[in-house]
């Protein structure tokens, strides 16, 4: 792929081959974003260590395959975020920084909205893919992770009890299903690659993984490790084919 090209070229070639820049566009996930709490004022907060991202953990990768190589990462992960208000944000916050590679992560906080959200998910997500592109961007849609399928017994509130009774109940209905389906529907037809990490986690799950214990809150963010999942499913992607 073109992105792997340009790390092997300046890594060849580090005095006059350009640095290489990848830009990571998405909610908590990306932002690298753990466990949850409430604080004093009883408003739910989040440990947030973008070290541990996949977009770091990704970049870690990149470096031992191509050590010489200056690869810039954009972090552009927002918690709570959307693609709808991503796409309002692209130019500032990731097409000014002219990146070589655009990875888009979004669902998870999109779902939310129900079926009605669907089709301005999918408007939202093909802009994205669109305006990337355009930019001279490659760009990659990333689907996520799962959310939990039950109230975990780790939960110490009944606040975080109730977000993961709607989380699972999303899980139960299969909406967050619809929207990774629609956004890979649209990546296609926007000829945009997709590195499917949804289904290794499906999978796992139909295989008798408790994928809820994978996640750092019990909700929705992976843990620390398991952000290691995303990151080797892009490297495989980027420069195993």
């Amino acid at each position: 792929m073109k992105f792997a090209r340009l790390l092997a070229a300046k890594n060849d070639d580090i005095l006059n081959a350009p640095p290489v820049t990848a830009a990571f566009l998405g909610d908590s996930v990306t932002h690298g974003c753990f466990e949850c709490y409430r604080d004093e004022d009883g408003n739910i907060q989040t440990i947030f260590e973008r070290e541990q991202s996949y977009a770091a953990k990704f970049a870690h990768i990149a470096g031992m395959l191509y050590p010489r190589a200056q690869l810039n990462i954009v972090n552009a992960g927002v918690s709570g975020g959307t693609a709808m208000q991503a796409a309002a944000r692209l130019e500032r916050d990731v097409l000014q920084f002219r990146p070589d590679l655009l990875v888009v992560n979004f669902a998870l906080n999109d779902c939310g909205a129900g079926d009605r959200g669907l089709e301005e998910y999918v408007a939202s997500m093909k802009k994205i893919f669109r305006q990337g592109k355009e930019a001279g961007a490659e760009v990659v849609y990333l689907t996520p992770n799962p959310m939990c399928g039950y109230v975990s017994a780790h939960l110490n509130s009944d606040f975080l009890r109730e977000i993961a009774k709607d989380l699972a109940s999303r899980t139960a209905d299969g909406v967050l299903d619809r929207y990774v389906a629609a956004a890979t529907a649209a990546a296609k037809e926007e000829r945009v690659p997709v590195c499917d990490c949804y289904s290794v986690w499906k999978n796992m799950r139909k295989n008798g993984v408790d994928i809820t214990v994978l996640l750092a809150n019990y909700l929705n963010h992976p843990t620390r490790d398991m952000q290691w999942l995303a990151a080797l499913k892009l490297a495989e992607m980027l420069f195993g084919e």
